[in-house]
């Protein structure tokens, strides 16, 4: 027996599922953090109220904090509604960013600048460490020439 390539093959096969549970958990998250963002929109009347909602996040989030976790807190809900709106103006869930990546990415004003950071992470598979100092060193701003933004930014900004 050679134990070398059996013991290679079982650590690969192990890195295999480990990529393709994570990914699976990461499209979970995105989906339930997505849908969550729909209803509290739904809960608040709709976009064109949901600007007059934050009451209603606020007390959701104390009680999911209470009942649930801890990690959902206003900042946290309020993340999911922008992703809900952010994704429902440009359906672009990008496959190798995560929740975590959403939510540095989302705390941006600016729709052309999250999208840069979406195409940036995605072709070079960046951290969120790695994409917090990108942000911090101002690479967007830095850019020759800046796009139109073919966003509606009052839907997403008025959530700031």
């Amino acid at each position: 027996m050679d134990y070398y390539h059996e013991i290679k093959q079982k650590l690969i096969n192990n890195e295999i599922n480990r990529s393709v549970k994570e990914y699976s958990i990461n499209r979970n998250d995105l989906n339930t953090y997505y849908n969550v963002g729909k209803m509290i929109i739904e809960a608040q009347g709709g976009e064109t109220r949901a600007k007059y909602g934050e009451g209603l996040i606020k007390e959701y989030s104390r009680r999911l904090m209470q009942e649930v976790n801890k990690k959902y807190s206003y900042r946290t809900l309020s993340y999911m509604e922008k992703f809900y709106l952010f994704q429902k103006l440009q359906p672009v869930v990008a496959k190798s960013l995560s929740w975590s990546h959403y939510t540095v990415l989302l705390s941006l004003k600016d729709n052309n600048e999250i999208m840069y950071y979406i195409n940036i992470c995605e072709k070079e598979h960046i951290s969120k460490r790695k994409l917090i100092e990108r942000i911090k060193s101002k690479e967007y701003e830095r850019l020759p020439s800046k796009k139109t933004n073919p966003f509606n930014n009052s839907q997403i900004d008025r959530i700031e």
